[in-house]
């Protein structure tokens, strides 16, 4: 069924709420028709689906599941699918907006989308796994395609999960559709680099901007410490520490590690590959997630969950830099603070662009049915953050404004360029 769209002022305060107050930040500075701004603060359109899954002691259960398609102005919409408890519309509806933008500011031809399924996966076996995921893309069929909707791996979903959309949507058209979804396993047309591309977007970013706004340390003495420890965050620090960073801290959902000598990142990887959680470790000191964000540090890489960073401990950050390798972790009182405290900060829809990017390629290889090596995927990755990250910068020193304000400009005015030139239908 379609949900009706709740303005925005009549949302509570919320992580939908964030992403409306950064658009109408950046859209300040935009010459844009009144009828073209409205436009882009809606989502196109929103699916809420309720289903059934019947588990393996015979009892049926229902579940929730949404799709909201953000905007298509540029292309098809793109957006990950994520499982949790925590997945509700206001959430969805900010992801989409913020993957509007994203592929805008990094120059592909996607619109923004995003779904999830209120579920712990967790609590699931593989065979409830499965038959979950394929029930909700059955009910998903009249929204995606190649040509209109590609799915993706978001929190709590996984190439696995990627390869029963690409089955079931494949069985119901009755052939092999590679291009349904990105982030697939590559024995049935993923990537190479996928996995491991929006951690390594992230620290490309944060390369490029120590550059112009680190301390000129060596990256041998530059400290690292990186919020959230699932594919983004595991694959930014042990990316970060294969160029030679200093990693002081990691942290999963149950809490982190500290070590002021460095971790050893190999060896934190393959404790939570066995044991499926940092805590017990005895590679480094237990801290919280909330105490790992005050840690004194070069740079935080926040790539957990939305609103980590917020009025209430933006005042304890002490690192020099933040690059956001989560959607949505810095709220919008939080960004004030920080850049009254002089804290750099490298936003979101830019630092973790990598995915989508690495997306792109897969769904052009898919398309084309030709396969990149792991060496050119990882260049054109490096090309893409490195010229993404220099536009912003750009737009910032043009506007006299930080750089989240900056990547939203540019972002919102390529889409609104777009929109212009294409028109109103009817």
């Amino acid at each position: 069924m379609v949900v009706a769209y709740n303005p925005p002022h009549e949302q509570t305060a919320s992580v939908y709420a964030t992403a409306l107050a950064q658009f109408d930040r950046a859209v300040r500075y935009l010459n844009l028709d009144d009828g073209v701004a409205e436009f882009l603060r809606y989502p196109r359109r929103e699916f809420t689906v309720n289903f059934p899954v019947r588990r393996d002691n015979g009892k049926v259960e229902m579940f929730t599941g949404y799709r909201v398609h953000h905007n298509t102005v540029l292309g098809p919409s793109k957006g990950g699918i994520r499982y949790s408890l925590a997945v509700n519309l206001d959430e969805i509806r900010a992801l989409a907006m913020w993957m509007t933008w994203k592929c805008a500011l990094v120059n592909i031809p996607y619109g923004g989308a995003k779904g999830g399924v209120v579920v712990d996966p967790k609590t699931l076996s593989r065979h409830e796994l499965e038959g979950l995921t394929r029930r909700y893309t059955a009910e998903l069929i009249p929204l995606i395609s190649p040509n209109m909707d590609i799915p993706a791996p978001d929190m709590g979903t996984t190439p696995q999960v990627m390869a029963w959309i690409m089955d079931t949507y494949s069985m119901t058209v009755g052939y092999s559709v590679p291009a349904i979804v990105t982030g697939k396993p590559i024995n049935i047309g993923g990537s190479l680099g996928r996995n491991e591309a929006t951690g390594r977007g992230v620290i490309a970013c944060m390369v490029e901007a120590l550059k112009g706004h680190g301390s000129g340390k060596s990256a041998t003495d530059t400290t690292l410490v990186v919020q959230g420890f699932g594919n983004v965050g595991s694959n930014a620090a042990s990316f970060a520490h294969s160029l030679g960073y200093k990693v002081l801290g990691v942290s999963d959902v149950d809490g982190g590690l500290y070590n002021s000598k460095g971790l050893d990142m190999p060896a934190v990887r393959a404790y939570y590959a066995e044991h499926g959680t940092l805590s017990g470790s005895k590679l480094g000191d237990e801290v919280t997630n909330m105490e790992l964000l005050a840690l004194e540090c070069d740079v935080l890489a926040p790539c957990a969950m939305e609103s980590q960073i917020t009025g209430k401990n933006a005042n304890k950050v002490k690192a020099k830099m933040i690059v956001e390798g989560a959607n949505g972790p810095t709220t919008p009182d939080a960004d004030d603070i920080l850049l009254d405290n002089g804290v750099f900060l490298v936003p979101d829809i830019l630092a973790n662009a990598g995915g989508v990017v690495v997306s792109y390629f897969e769904w052009v290889q898919d398309l084309q049915a030709f396969f990149w090596d792991q060496e050119e995927v990882y260049r054109q990755l490096q090309r893409a953050m490195a010229r993404s990250y220099y536009n912003t910068e750009a737009t910032a020193e043009e506007f006299g404004v930080d750089m989240r304000t900056a990547a939203q400009i540019t972002a919102i005015k390529r889409v609104a360029d777009a929109l212009e030139t294409r028109g109103f239908y009817p």
